[in-house]
């Protein structure tokens, strides 16, 4: 009766760690596509190396040292014409020189902002506002030339 009483305890055991593997995932799976940030929240330093690397993802942008501080320099993108990063306190956005003017490609707010209000183009002049607790940041882009170049609002 004891060699007995040990063979269900381990099957108990064992079932009960199957099922909280199981469960586990489970919450895993729905907790990233309720959230919509597989792998979790990224830093604005981990944004910024996504903008600078040399082998930019269909949203990001080379770095370039001549460029003015908070952006990164332009990429040619197959679809129009340069393309280019650009970072604040209240968030980042992707902008792009084609045959209509500028456009924003994306924008992200950063922890604790939300997007107030965007104008996507394209146009002679694109922007997007991040509205914080505290501050409001506005990024307002124009194409210089064929090269999106973020501007003081005058």
């Amino acid at each position: 009766m004891g060699r007995r009483s040990i063979l269900i305890a381990t099957g108990w055991v064992a079932t009960a760690a199957v099922a909280t593997v199981i469960g586990l995932g489970a919450i895993r799976l729905v907790g990233e596509s309720l959230t919509g940030t597989p792998g979790g929240v990224r830093s604005a330093a981990e944004i910024e190396r996504a903008l600078a690397s040399p082998e930019p993802a269909p949203t990001s942008a080379t770095g370039s040292a001549s460029a003015a501080p908070g952006t990164t320099g332009p990429t040619p993108s197959a679809s129009s014409g340069a393309r280019r990063g650009f970072a604040t306190d209240g968030g980042t956005a992707v902008a792009e020189c084609g045959p209509g003017g500028v456009r924003l490609v994306s924008w992200a707010p950063a922890q604790g902002y939300r997007v107030r209000d965007v104008d996507r183009g394209p146009d002679d002049d694109v922007e997007v506002t991040f509205q914080g607790a505290a501050r409001e940041y506005e990024l307002k882009v124009r194409c210089i030339g064929s090269e999106p170049v973020a501007v003081d609002d005058d």
